[in-house]
């Protein structure tokens, strides 16, 4: 058994993330995390310190089941009869949120609950595992901007159809949905670059005597920035990339195109309510069609819009008030880093409970031994409109969503 304490050299700000603004979704300050006494500190940094040990189990269970949920996700929106424009986007976005989780997953994992009682969060003696985190620190990023700008080009694109509804599904066509996805990726690498080049760790060497007198040398690896020569220029350009790009420019295009569609919606079901009345059912029930899938994809939406807000806030905070990062920012690293990852694994849940369509597909796919015609289970039929176009209905001639 080893008798010491590993003498960390800490930062001001030695986080997991190691990038500029420090924004990455795990930004916890070691500072707050290693601390071990409440003196001196804000209400924030002990609960950061006091949350920091049920971080690591409760982001494992949330990532095993968004992992499971999207693969689900993946496997439906696939299907034949399943492809649509809006459907391309959403299945890129699972896959996406499974690439976070599945990177995440080892991560907490190995930097929280294996964590050596005697280190430092985010350190570690594996140099493996070292360099494995610095992949992670910039791997996060990247799948979670790209996560970001696929719910901006799925509000984007329902936007269109909606608003233009004569030009809309010819603008938003599967070839020009798959050209923004692969647009969204290259450009989310790109912008990273930078992100790229700072992360680096550093070595801590230490001689440790044993119980029985030997002595060695024990070798711990930390994160850390790279800030001197052309480095301190790449730092600044990285922070405003970070903070305008992934932060606070999705954060105002996803408000905007939120407020635009629930106006877009409200006309929809004027225009419905007008069909209905004036004896025109089925188109009224193709208008009822098109809202429910709104009213889904809308609610993808807000849920990012919620779990971005509170983080583009904060980097508009830290750029005018620099003291916010360490004294707000930094101790409620965790709590944004496990609501991201809700968000990431919440969207099976919401495509089952508003999607007829994507729940009969799901059911038809993995419970093949479920009796069919199940009293509560809705029945679909096909319907043709007067101009011949066919649509899914269910058993109270309400049409079922498109996704």
């Amino acid at each position: 058994m080893t008798e010491y304490t590993s003498n960390v050299t800490q930062g001001p700000f030695d986080t997991i993330e190691l990038n500029a603004l420090n924004t990455y979704e795990g930004s916890t300050s070691n500072h707050v995390l290693n601390s071990t006494q409440d003196e001196g500190m804000s209400a924030l940094e002990v609960f950061s310190q006091k949350y920091a040990p049920l971080h690591g189990y409760i982001s494992v269970i949330v990532c095993v089941f968004g992992i499971i949920a999207n693969v689900a996700n993946i496997v439906v929106l696939t299907r034949k009869n399943m492809i649509t424009t809006t459907n391309i986007v959403l299945t890129w976005l699972a896959v996406t949120d499974s690439m976070k989780m599945l990177d995440y997953l080892p991560f907490v994992t190995y930097f929280y609950i294996l964590k050596d009682n005697d280190l430092n969060y985010f350190s570690s003696r594996s140099y493996s595992w070292m360099c494995f985190l610095l992949f992670h620190a910039s791997f996060s990023i990247v799948c979670h901007t790209v996560a970001i700008w696929c719910t901006i080009v799925l509000a984007i694109m329902r936007f269109l159809i909606i608003w233009f509804p004569a030009k809309g599904s010819m603008w938003c066509s599967h070839r020009r949905a798959k050209i923004s996805i692969g647009v969204v990726y290259i450009s989310v690498v790109i912008i990273c670059i930078p992100n790229f080049m700072m992360n680096t760790m550093r070595e801590d060497l230490k001689n440790v005597t044993d119980v029985n007198g030997n002595t060695y040398t024990d070798v711990i690896y930390h994160s850390d920035i790279r800030t001197k020569g052309v480095f301190a220029v790449v730092k600044d350009i990285n922070f405003y990339i970070q903070a305008l790009l992934v932060k606070l420019v999705p954060c105002v295009t996803l408000t905007i195109f939120t407020f635009l569609l629930i106006y877009a919606m409200h006309k929809a079901y004027k225009k419905r309510m007008a069909l209905k009345n004036q004896g025109k059912k089925e188109d009224a029930d193709r208008h009822h069609e098109h809202n429910r899938t709104t009213g889904m994809l809308l609610a993808v939406v807000v849920l990012f819009l919620i779990t971005e807000l509170p983080q583009g806030m904060l980097t508009l905070l830290i750029i005018f008030i620099p003291s916010t990062q360490k004294s707000v920012y930094n101790p409620l690293g965790d709590v944004l880093d496990i609501v991201a990852l809700c968000n990431n694994a919440i969207n099976f849940v919401l495509y089952c409970s508003m999607s007829t369509l994507f729940r009969d597909t799901f059911v038809r796919i993995f419970c093949n031994c479920c009796p069919k015609n199940r009293p509560g289970w809705s029945k679909t039929k096909l319907i043709t409109n007067g101009n011949g176009r066919k649509y899914n209905s269910t058993h109270d001639d309400t049409t079922a969503t498109a996704v």
